[in-house]
């Protein structure tokens, strides 16, 4: 059999990211040995090579501007890869986030106990992306289950990076462990679903499958497979302790950039290939997506340890993500995608600030460290505050305006379930400003008898920072970026 080279033309997102993986391979591989070695109490390790960070974020940029325009929609490899202008959008949005890890990620790749493994970290990295891009380009089951898979092996790596300290060892194991156990529950559900249509392909599975008891066991198991991908409530035991014991960047990371393309793969699969089942599968996700957001907030406001507070965060952020599913339509997915690129800007300005404190201050995440914060370091403290008020939904940032058009698909359905569910999200949403708050009141209002330095940001982490300011402050206003994601249904 002849292989059509030419469908490789329609993978172009995935061809840079393989040429990004082989170059920047080749260049550690080229470098490492080389550079010179210097001593430092007692430990031999690599001098920082200062330009490989500037060099991999450039080819991030590069990736990101090749990509960035309408694609049309096309079909490659006997219709298992399939891609759309919506798609294209969306892998835009995913490799944005990741180049905000990549250029916030310098300061601590420059450790002597992480230096010597930069090269990894971007090869980890980029390999997770380009698993998430096959996942949600994906239109059969199997290249779906291998995208799932190519995204989530690397990334038990990165959680594991630190292996020697924070707990990171135990966070990777933990990692692994879940995703191993959710890819099965997920393979096991699929085989009720090919067992009743006869095939793996998207297409075909919408047309061939029928509402019985086994398909619905099927379709649940598959839910439930993906809801421990998206953390979801009750799939969200790994994620506290994850996200507390992972490197902050990865966690950063993982909290965003992985959230948000399992999240679309979700949307897409339930709304195309699960049409038959509608009935069901929006009463099992309101029933998620309400525990989801409530029983997050409440254990949000008992946490004291500011990377676990995210992680409860990152759960309620996955409810109103899947809100918008609750539609069923084309306005779905575009609020989908527009609360996915608001939440990446927001959340990385909070892990990038976390991350700059937590290398200031022998790797301490309290909420006590913040204390009187605004005192010693009010740049940092008003950043913070801006992004902390973007993810609780406060006018006029960012998150106010993903949060109204998720209700808004929600609510398109009409139906009184919709309008519970809705109202249920409006309440839990006073209720997480509530503990972003507590926050803000530690920088502002609490005393510390010593409080954090004052200290200078690094290059890199004001660069992260702007971009992601902006993001809050303008990507709500502006009215191009939601139209330029609507342009793409």
């Amino acid at each position: 059999m002849n292989l059509d080279y030419s469908q490789f033309f329609h993978m172009m997102p995935e061809v840079t990211l393989m040429a990004m993986l082989v170059i920047v391979f080749i260049i550690d591989f080229a470098t490492a040995h080389k550079a010179p070695i210097v001593i430092t109490d007692d430990k031999t390790t690599p001098s920082p090579r200062p330009w490989f960070n500037p060099l991999v974020c450039a080819f991030m940029l590069i990736h990101i501007l090749l990509n960035c325009c309408p694609t049309e929609p096309a079909t490659a490899f006997g219709g298992m890869y399939a891609t759309t202008p919506m798609i294209g959008v969306l892998k835009t949005i995913l490799a944005f986030g990741t180049l905000i890890v990549f250029i916030q990620a310098r300061t601590w790749l420059s450790r002597p106990d992480s230096t010597f493994k930069e090269g990894e970290f971007y090869m980890l990295i980029i390999s997770t992306l380009l698993g998430m891009n096959m996942m949600v380009s994906a239109d059969h089951f199997l290249l779906f289950f291998l995208g799932l898979e190519m995204a989530s092996v690397p990334m038990a790596c990165l959680v594991a990076f630190d292996k020697y300290r924070h707990n990171s060892a135990e966070a990777g194991a933990k990692f692994i462990l879940t995703a191993t156990f959710s890819s099965g529950v997920m393979l096991y559900g699929l085989t009720f679903i090919y067992a009743d249509a006869g095939s793996l392909y998207f297409n075909e599975v919408s047309q061939h499958l029928s509402a019985t008891p086994m398909t619905v066991m099927g379709m649940v198991f598959f839910f439930s497979g993906l809801g421990f991908k998206i953390s979801l409530v009750p799939f969200h035991f790994w994620t506290a302790d994850t996200y507390q014991g992972a490197p902050t960047t990865i966690t950063g990371y993982l909290s965003v950039v992985s959230k948000g393309a399992a999240a679309f793969a979700l949307c897409a699969i339930l709304m195309h290939v699960f049409g038959v089942l509608l009935e069901q599968w929006q009463y099992l996700l309101g029933i998620v997506i309400v525990l989801s957001i409530t029983i997050a907030n409440l254990f949000a406001i008992r946490q004291t340890e500011l990377k676990r507070f995210m992680a409860f965060s990152s759960i309620s952020q996955a409810g109103y993500i899947m809100l918008a599913v609750m539609g069923d339509s084309g306005m779905g997915v575009t609020a989908l995608t527009y609360y996915i690129l608001v939440y990446v800007v927001a959340n990385m300005s909070v892990f990038t600030i976390i991350s700059a404190i937590e290398e200031r201050n022998n790797g301490v995440t309290d909420m006590d460290a913040y204390n009187g914060l605004y005192s010693t370091n009010p740049k940092l403290a008003f950043l913070m505050t801006l992004a902390l008020f973007s993810l609780g939904g406060i006018p006029p940032f960012a998150g106010m305006f993903s949060k109204f058009f998720v209700f808004m698909a929600a609510l398109e359905q009409g139906s009184t379930w919709a309008y519970a569910i809705v109202f249920i999200a409006l309440i839990n949403t006073v209720i997480s400003l509530y503990y972003y708050l507590l926050i803000v009141k530690a920088m502002y209002i609490n005393k510390s008898e010593n409080p954090l330095p004052a200290f200078k940001s690094d290059c890199n982490t004001r660069v992260a920072l702007a971009i992601c300011t902006v993001g809050v402050a303008l990507f709500g206003v502006c009215s191009y970026v939601y139209d330029w994601i609507f342009a793409a249904l």
